[in-house]
Formats: C-alpha cells, structure tokens, sequence
C-alpha cells in the first residue's frame, strides 16, 4: 500500500529537522562544554592566584601538608571561596629533605604523595616557574572521574616563588553540570516539538494543493473534464502544476468538442449521398430500371453521388494520416512556379464559364524542399476555392518569391472576402462561412484543413488574409532549396 504524500512530506521534512538539530545539538554540547571547561579553569585559576596573593608574606608551613582554609586570608579586602573543605594546600618551597610524602586535595579520594610525583605534574612545575597553571586528569582513586586542578605561585618580597597553592575541583561525570544538563534536554525537547509542528505545517501546505490536483485528476479518468484546480498556493512548482492541470482540462474538452462535432460533420456529409444513393436504388427497384429513358439520369446521380463519397473518404483519410505523422512524403527539389502554371492549365476549364482568368506572377525564380503530389493538391485546393468564390470577369493570381530562406506563394482572388469574426476558423474542419449553403456549391469543408495539414507535413506554414469586398489571399511558405536548378 502506498503512503500518502502528506505522511511522507511530513516524515521527510521532520527527518531532515531532527538531523540538522542532531547536528547543531551535537555541536552546541561541545561548544558548550568547551566553554564550561573554560569557566571552571578561569574560576579555579583565579581562586588559586586570589588564595595565593593572599599568602605572600606569610608563614608557611615547613612540612607542606597543612591544608588551606579561610582564615589565611592575611590582606583585607581578599577574600576567596574554596568548592570543597580541605580542597586546597599548601606547599613550601623548597620541600623539606627527607619529606616522605606530601598532601595533595582531598577530592582526589588517595594517599598523599612522594615529592617526585607531585613535582612531576605540569601544573606544578609551571607554578614554580611563577605562571598560574591547571590541568585536568582522571583520577583512579575517584572512580576515574576527571578532576581539575590549578597551582599558583605564592612570591617572596624579592619576587621569588616560595610556594605554592595547589586547588582541585571534580568535573561533572557527565562533562556539564546535571541542572545544566536538564536545561539543554528540555531546550531539544521543545525543539523537537516545534520541527514536529513546522513539519506537519508545511507538509500541509504543499500536499494539499497536490492531493486536490490527485482527485480531480481522478474525476478527469471518469470523464469529468470540467475539472479545475487552484494555482495560487505561492509555491511556484505547485502553481505550476495546477496551470499544466487546469490548461490540460482545457485542451481536453476543446478535444472533446472537436471530436464531437467532426463525427457530426462526418456523419452529416457521409448520410447525404448515401440518402441519394438509397432512393435511387429503391426507385430503380420499383421498376425505373426497365425505363431506358429514366433510369440514366437514375444511374448518373448514383454515380455522382459514389464519386462524392470516395472524395470524402479519401479527404478523411489524408487528414487522419496527417494527423498520425504518417503521410508519406517524397520531398526533393521542385520549381514552385512551373507547378504552379501547371495546375492553372489544369483547372483553367473550371474558370471558362466563370470568365476568371488564371495568371502566374513569379518575380524572382526559386525552388522549395517538397513533395510534387502534396503540393499539386495543395494548389488545386486554392484555385478551386479561389475560382468559385471570384466576380466574373476577374483575375485569381498566383505570387511567387523568395523570402528569406523560404519559397513564399499567395493564391488571390478579388471576391467578397471573408469577414473578420470568420477569418480565424477557415482552416478548420467542415467549417463553412455559409452555412445553408448547399454541399455541391459549398463542398464539404475540408479543402483548407486540407491544405494546412499538407503544407504543415512539408516543413511549411500557412496564413490567410481577406479584406472583406476586396477579396481574399492564402499564402503558404516552403523551405527553400538552392540545388534545385541542378536537380530538376
């Protein structure tokens, strides 16, 4: 079973909290225990420097083994606060000949020890040389809890050391005091918490508009394309996954509707000639088939109205495959303007009875990359449009030019245009700007859509453009090709 994106949001983002707490946490500890340490050693150093200004010119005692108390302090003013009773002494320098052993703190929980050893600490020995010193070690004794340790030089009148005062305190085993300790762990409880709530927070925030988006996605998989989400969560991704979403549903129902009104259209051209069709054979079967004189009008209507459908089909059928990517092409170099003067000589019989003239105007000579057959279809489907929709009497005119890298044709004609709320939708399926105009005077619709799918296939593009009253001008442009010449 899969875990919904708001547990995980949520599991995630308290993940990464708790790491980067764990880090900081981990750091704080030992900046924090390097700063107590720090603390005890400055405290201890400077009560041992307090207790040791407070013996100078004292009488110290011969055997080094008196411990200090409070009532040392000679000079008014001092005074200094031991942690432990008995937790310093006092040492004479030199010690004693023949001193058997000497008295250190009693936190260390030993026996004193032999003048040697107690000279050997480094504490000691930079306290004789006049410089405060501390040091921290493990003590056996103590249960191996670190204890430190600070030795300050007690000075003579001359300025010579004549002993020292030597103070210890036990360090936490823990490294930080337990009050200190409960402190930090009812900080990083808190923390927590807070990650908690801000993980839940925001996993909230980003999952919502997501799961929102998740159930009308679902509605769209059940046909419901009127779906739409909200885009305004202020989180960029979010918001742009809503637009793809909302922009998507959109394109759905524009599908949807063409779909809708193509297998409309289709089934509507595809019932009138197979209506014909049916009462021609239902009268030929009533017994016009034995009427020499009827039935070849019968036969002629049939046979027009069979052309007809083959037409649509194979109209239906390049659009389809157009549509799939899987017209097959066969692009080479081709003279524009000679194609074009031979499709004019070809459909000049449909402009006799028009009295339109058919005129080729190529003022610069170019090739274009593309297939002679689409092409030719492409042409014809202008003219045919142009000639039927042009005054008697005029001219539809065929411009061709180079522009830039491509090869730019215009189909004119100086009919009544089309008006500007039509423009738009020419190229259009079964589109029609008449829409009570009859299929044999009107055709079905698709000789634009036509010829925008098979300029398209060839790397080309189209464009109408119609003034209404002055007539109308579709141009195409093909890429250009400069080999041409040489091939052809």
């Amino acid at each position: 079973m899969s875990t919904p994106i708001r547990a995980r949001l949520t599991l995630s983002t308290l993940a990464v909290l708790l790491i980067g707490m764990g880090l900081a946490a981990a750091l704080a500890w030992l900046a924090v225990g390097r700063l107590y340490l720090e603390t005890q050693r400055q405290n201890l150093l400077a009560q041992a420097s307090l207790a040791a200004a407070a013996l100078q010119g004292a009488a110290l005692p011969l055997d080094g083994s008196a411990p200090y108390v409070q009532t040392a302090n000679v000079q008014p003013g001092i005074h200094t606060r031991l942690l432990s009773e008995q937790g310093a002494v006092i040492l004479s320098l030199p010690l004693p000949a023949g001193l058997a052993s000497v008295q250190v703190p009693t936190v260390e929980n030993s026996n004193p020890i032999t003048p040697a050893e107690l000279l050997q600490r480094p504490e000691i020995q930079q306290a004789r040389k006049g410089e405060p010193a501390t040091a921290i070690r493990r003590i056996a004794a103590a249960g191996n809890r670190r204890v430190m340790y600070a030795a300050a030089p007690i000075l003579a009148a001359d300025g010579s050391v004549m002993g020292l005062v030597y103070l210890a305190t036990p360090l936490p085993p823990g490294g930080l005091p337990a009050s200190l300790l409960l402190q930090l762990a009812g900080v990083l409880l808190m923390a927590v918490l807070l990650a908690a709530l801000a993980g839940t927070l925001l996993s909230r925030r980003i999952a919502r508009p997501v799961e929102a988006i998740a159930r009308a996605a679902e509605a769209v998989a059940c046909g419901d394309l009127e779906q739409q989400v909200p885009a305004d969560s202020s989180i960029g991704e979010v918001d742009s996954l809503g637009q793809a979403f909302n922009a998507m549903t959109a394109s759905l129902r524009q599908s949807e509707q063409a779909k809708n009104a193509f297998i409309a259209d289709v089934t509507h051209e595809l019932r009138t000639p197979l209506t014909v069709i049916k009462g021609t054979i239902e009268t030929l079967e009533d017994g016009a088939l034995e009427d020499i004189e009827g039935r070849g009008p019968l036969l002629a209507s049939m046979q027009r109205e069979t052309e007809r459908l083959i037409r649509l089909v194979n109209d239906l059928l390049v659009l389809a495959r157009a549509d799939a990517g899987a017209l097959k092409l066969t692009l080479q170099p081709l003279d524009v303007g000679e194609l074009a003067r031979s499709r004019c000589e070809f459909l000049a019989r449909l402009a006799i009875p028009c009295r339109v003239e058919l005129r080729v105007v190529e003022s610069e000579a170019g090739c274009a990359r593309g297939d002679a057959d689409r092409l030719a279809r492409v042409l014809d489907n202008l003219l045919d449009n142009a000639i039927r929709h042009a005054p008697e009497g005029s001219t539809v005119s065929v411009a061709i030019q180079k522009e830039g890298k491509e090869i730019r044709c215009a189909v004119s004609d100086h009919g009544k245009g089309i008006p500007a709320k039509h423009l738009p939708f020419i190229f259009e399926r079964f589109y029609r700007l008449d829409a009570s105009r009859n299929r044999q005077s009107g055709g079905t619709g698709l000789g634009l859509a036509i010829v925008r799918a098979l300029v398209l296939a060839q790397g080309g593009r189209v464009k109408a453009e119609s003034v209404e009253g002055e007539g109308t001008t579709v141009t195409f442009w093909l890429p250009m090709t400069e080999d041409c010449l040489t091939t052809a």
